[in-house]
């Protein structure tokens, strides 16, 4: 039981990063992105992409490479297309982002096949740390995690601690009061998304470091990321954090007991946790 709570957790070091922009982007603009699980994917792509193209480059270097075009890519996409379906009826940009992810398998499918493909770690993936004689960890799960918790933990600081934050705050409580503060709400929406893309590309690296990707993973991992983000609590950064612990440990211990009702428990407890406390168990951090 304890390696299962153990994989658990590392599997919810993953989650977190899965879930993290999703969570950002809804805390700042109550916008919810459909296509979050296709981005990932496409995250993983493009470094697999990047690797290919430079032949035996490290792979780490190709994800600090895709970064900076990450942040770009967010910011353009909040600004000039996502901005412009925000407002009080989420129709609109719950049907842009779902068409966007239509748009990202099918130029995934067509680019690279439907073929599983994985980020070469030269053997990083397979190395591990032996804790007694029962029980090692994966380094990579180890690295995730550490991840995990350092996104979030940066992200709580960004939020409470910096102007960029207080402004993500203001506009999110109130945009028509910080327009009239002088904030520039459309700049700041796009900031965030362009942040929650950085954690949507690392996010996208390390799924492809960890397992195979291919191109129609997407909609599954928007679900773990929905299910993570609404455990924890809309907007909530260490809400999240945990929400992603309680999922990942509970599909553990569900895959122990029968391995065909590992996912379904993960879907039992959100839906437990839906009806019994729909706000999230932790709701939204205040700075």
């Amino acid at each position: 039981m304890l390696e299962t709570l153990v994989q658990g957790v590392l599997l919810g070091g993953l989650y977190t990063l899965f879930a993290l922009g999703q969570s950002l982007m809804f805390g700042v603009m109550r916008l919810t992105n459909t296509a979050q699980g296709d981005f990932i994917i496409l995250g993983a792509f493009a470094v697999i992409a990047g690797v290919s193209l430079t032949g035996d480059a490290v792979p780490w270097l190709v994800v600090l490479a895709v970064l900076p075009a990450a942040f770009g890519f967010g910011y353009a996409l909040q600004r000039y297309v996502l901005n412009g379906t925000l407002g009080k009826d989420p129709l609109p940009s719950l049907v842009v982002t779902f068409g966007l992810s239509i748009v990202i398998q099918n130029l995934l499918l067509e680019l690279f096949s439907a073929d599983p493909r994985a980020i070469e770690t030269n053997g990083l993936s397979t190395q591990g740390v032996a804790l007694g004689d029962s029980l090692s960890l994966g380094v990579l799960p180890l690295i995730v995690l550490a991840i995990a918790v350092v996104a979030t933990g940066a992200l709580q600081w960004l939020f409470a601690r910096t102007a960029l934050g207080r402004s993500f705050r203001a506009v999110s409580d109130d945009r028509e009061i910080a327009e009239l503060m002088g904030l520039d709400a459309k700049k700041v929406y796009a900031f965030a998304t362009a942040i929650a893309f950085v954690l949507i590309a690392i996010a996208g690296a390390l799924q492809g470091m960890r397992t195979t990707v291919s191109p129609s993973d997407g909609p599954l991992l928007l679900l773990f990321a929905f299910e993570a983000v609404i455990i924890g609590g809309m907007g909530s950064f260490w809400g999240t954090l945990a929400g992603a612990m309680i999922l990942g440990i509970t599909q553990q211990i569900g895959f122990r007991l029968d391995p065909g009702w590992g996912i379904w428990a993960g879907h039992i407890v959100f839906l437990v946790v839906l009806v019994l406390r729909p706000q999230g168990l932790f709701p939204k951090t205040r700075g």
